[in-house]
């Protein structure tokens, strides 16, 4: 019969790491300052989780608005020369759009040129296009902040310029701008065109590089300006799926016959620098944040440590009863698993509910702490974007499960290593 106990104690080995690994998180008399830090642990996590998703998200939804901002006026792909530009722009463009997953095609003429008005000089880009094809591949008619992008007549001598370049003119609507293009004269050099515009509009895209250089003119006068010879610079392409378009463009225009002296330029080619900067900061941001769940993990540590040293004796008793070394890992691991665990769903959980409330969150905080996140001095957005991903939220609760499940290996370790007869022997 004396083996019978180590036999029971077996027998049970789940429900009692389970029962110990609760019991222990529970505060007693004894032990306040170790439930303390427990607590501590918890809160910690949770803080960590739901700090990771929000940010995240917010990067997200920048990322999205910038991108759409970008794409406002370049489109998803463009269609280039690979000797100059394109001649027979409009059988191109039929033919890209015969295809269902192409929504528009639009040629476009892009000059750089020197603007002068009332202000000063500027340098600009110069665009000519197709104002009712253009609707269908940007979003410039629906930021015009003045005027109408149909004003852009064939010899109308008409301009829409960005608002932050006519600004920098000091030029409004109904004023006259004078418009310098350079003009290659093969072996004698390079001269020059001039032409005198009327500013019929101005858009605001709320991106740098369109609103301070950018110019928009008929495309026939782009043409004469230009010198094109009827010539297009290229095509301007839009897709159902705007992460579909390179490949999309690109097989559409293999079906066409003679496409070798085409090319296609895609958004991911065009704004690559913008969203590798968006990646590398959000990566960036992802990991200093990652340093909270760090620190709580480190008080996952802390608290079993010395729970680990308080329950000696305990731990010494349960050898005797015959629990083995693996069973009292058990103990700490569950117990050091469910503190992550509690923090990190609290954690989900706060940071989803604050992603989905943001745009009431955000004004609420400015209100109370008396702060614009984002003046509109500063920036184009008023308001913080955000777009919750699934992807995210399960990545940073499995990156979480696994760091203070790590967490718990050492202190279990220690307690594993308790020598019964060394702590009963003054018992």
């Amino acid at each position: 019969m004396p083996f019978s106990a180590p036999g029971a104690v077996r027998a049970v080995n789940r429900p009692l790491a389970l029962f110990l690994g609760l019991r222990y998180l529970r505060a007693s008399k004894g032990n306040s300052f170790s439930s303390f830090v427990t607590v501590a642990s918890v809160i910690g996590v949770a803080l960590g989780v739901a700090t990771l998703i929000v940010v995240l998200s917010v990067m997200n939804g920048f990322e999205i608005e910038l991108r759409d901002r970008l794409l406002g006026m370049t489109a998803h792909a463009s269609v280039l020369g690979r000797q100059g530009g394109v001649d027979d722009w409009k059988e191109v463009a039929d033919h890209m759009q015969a295809g269902g997953e192409i929504s528009g095609a639009a040629p476009y003429i892009e000059l750089e040129g020197m603007i002068s008005g009332p202000a000063g000089y500027s340098g600009a880009v110069i665009t000519g296009i197709d104002p009712q094809r253009e609707r269908t591949v940007s979003k410039v008619a629906d930021n015009m902040l003045t005027g109408d992008l149909d004003d852009l007549q064939p010899g109308s001598g008409k301009i829409v310029l960005g608002r932050a370049l006519a600004q920098r003119l000091g030029v409004g609507v109904g004023q006259r701008i004078s418009l310098l293009v350079p003009q290659p004269l093969g072996t004698a050099g390079i001269g020059s065109r001039l032409g005198s515009f009327t500013v019929a509009g101005l858009f605001e895209l709320g991106v740098q590089d369109h609103d301070t250089v950018r110019a928009l003119i008929s495309i026939s006068d782009a043409n004469e300006l230009g010198q094109m010879a009827g010539k297009v610079s290229g095509i301007r392409i839009v897709t159902n799926d705007i992460f579909a378009a390179p490949e999309t463009v690109r097989q559409q225009l293999a079906g066409r016959g003679n496409s070798d002296s085409l090319r296609v330029r895609d958004w991911t080619q065009e704004n690559s620098s913008y969203f590798r900067a968006i990646r590398i900061e959000k990566l960036m941001m992802a990991l200093l944040l990652s340093l909270i769940i760090g620190v709580a993990a480190f008080n996952i540590v802390a608290g079993l440590v010395m729970v680990v040293t308080e329950k000696r004796s305990g731990i010494a008793i349960l050898r005797t009863m015959g629990c083995s070394r693996r069973d009292i890992v058990k103990v700490f691991v569950l117990q050091g698993t469910l503190v992550g665990w509690i923090g990190a769903v609290i954690g989900i959980v706060l940071g989803i509910a604050m992603t989905l409330n943001i745009d009431t969150l955000a004004p609420a905080l400015e209100r109370t702490m008396g702060f614009q996140f984002m003046p509109a001095d500063l920036y184009y957005l008023t308001e913080l974007p955000s777009d919750l991903r699934t992807s995210d939220v399960f990545w940073v609760g499995v990156v979480v499960l696994v760091l203070t499940s790590l967490a718990t290996v050492y202190p279990s370790l220690r307690a594993a290593a308790v020598q019964p007869a060394e702590v009963l022997r003054y018992e």
